[in-house]
């Protein structure tokens, strides 16, 4: 009986040994038939897709998430191939980047390393301080208060200053607005304002290159000056190969001792407009133009005392290298509906381009 039993028992070991012989044979043959399916993306949108894996998922429900967030197209496939290439045991729970154009052996490889948990936060050029805190506030766990308080006097006292050499440009009562550089941002979970802050600096100070800051000299501006001059253009510019022109405008202007007369910074100066809910005021008055403030440029001459939001790289290379231009008045071109300008030689051409349309000071 003994002697059955052993005997019996080598039977089913060598069965089960045949029935995982045959599995594997399967599984080569399965795989072998689909290559074309492996090689080819869900879709064919570029953009990043935070994807999740919470612990103790099973496969096949890590390959129904998949297939929900459009990464991948076959569940089967997917749970098929990651067990052939024994790579269902490695799968980490954890914070993944994927997107629609990766294949599914590039994702069954992604979701072997888990990344940590993490916040994004994205600032578009051209938005002034308060309005950088707002979004921060909106998209991260850092308060506003507490951005806006390291980015206006706060960061006076950190090691900031010593770490970023080019903010000693920055007058003592002056902020770090036009510093903080306009980009999207990746943060841990528990980020403060100084961890997004130094992120920003230290983008600016790869940015700003020596050859962008030695054009700066070369047109007579020190950085700040040439920072202040980049976040006028940012904010009139709304077509990338107008920016040229139109800092072009502002250096003619500078040479010869006019005044610059920027709606956008008459329109800092304005402040927040209750009324219409916004930093910038659409449409100005010639009452606006005579705003009692340091930072019109319609009253007083010269570039106004600092920054007036966080300009771009094509506007900081825009006003390092402007395009050589006889012209000295611009407008928005009420006519195009697209944000670019007319410019004008003289001011007789202005006044005809401003009388056509219809006498309103508008900004893009």
């Amino acid at each position: 009986m003994k002697r059955w039993s052993r005997l019996a028992l080598i039977a089913v070991t060598a069965l089960l040994l045949v029935g995982c012989a045959l599995e594997q044979l399967y599984l080569d043959f399965y795989i072998e038939g689909q290559q074309t399916a492996l090689e080819t993306p869900a879709g064919e949108d570029d953009t990043e897709v935070i994807f999740t894996v919470e612990s103790g998922q099973s496969v096949a429900q890590i390959a129904g998430n998949l297939k929900a967030h459009h990464l991948i197209d076959d569940t089967e496939l997917f749970r098929r191939y990651v067990q052939h290439q024994g790579l269902d045991s490695g799968i980490q729970a954890g914070t993944y980047s994927l997107r629609q154009t990766m294949t599914i052996p590039e994702i069954a490889r992604a979701l072997q390393n888990a990344q940590a948990a993490e916040q994004q936060v994205t600032i578009p050029e051209g938005r002034r301080l308060e309005e950088v805190a707002e979004l921060v506030a909106s998209q991260t766990t850092i308060p506003s208060t507490d951005f806006l308080a390291l980015a206006q006097y706060e960061w006076r006292e950190s090691g900031l200053p010593q770490t970023y050499e080019f903010l000693s440009v920055v007058p003592l009562t002056g902020t770090l607005e036009g510093f903080l550089f306009p980009d999207t941002y990746r943060l841990p979970l528990q980020a403060t304002a100084d961890d997004l802050v130094d992120r920003m600096l230290e983008n600016f100070g790869h940015q700003v290159t020596p050859e962008i800051r030695q054009a700066f000299d070369a047109q007579g501006l020190s950085l700040y000056e040439g920072i202040s001059l980049a976040a006028i253009v940012e904010r009139e510019a709304v077509l990338d190969d107008e920016r040229p022109v139109i800092s072009g405008v502002y250096h003619n202007r500078l040479r010869d001792g006019w005044p610059l007369a920027a709606c956008p910074t008459v329109q800092y100066a304005l402040g927040y407009r209750e009324d219409d809910g916004t930093w910038w005021k659409r449409e100005l008055s010639f009452a606006d133009l005579e705003t009692e403030s340091p930072y019109n440029t319609y009253r007083n001459l010269g570039l106004p005392p600092a920054p007036i939001a966080s300009p771009g790289l094509a506007s900081i290379a825009a006003a390092a290298q402007p395009a050589e231009t006889e012209f000295y008045f611009f407008m928005v071109d009420c006519e195009a509906g697209n944000g670019s300008h007319v410019f004008a030689r003289t001011e007789a051409e202005h006044l005809a381009n401003f009388d056509r349309c219809g006498g309103v000071i508008s900004t893009p």
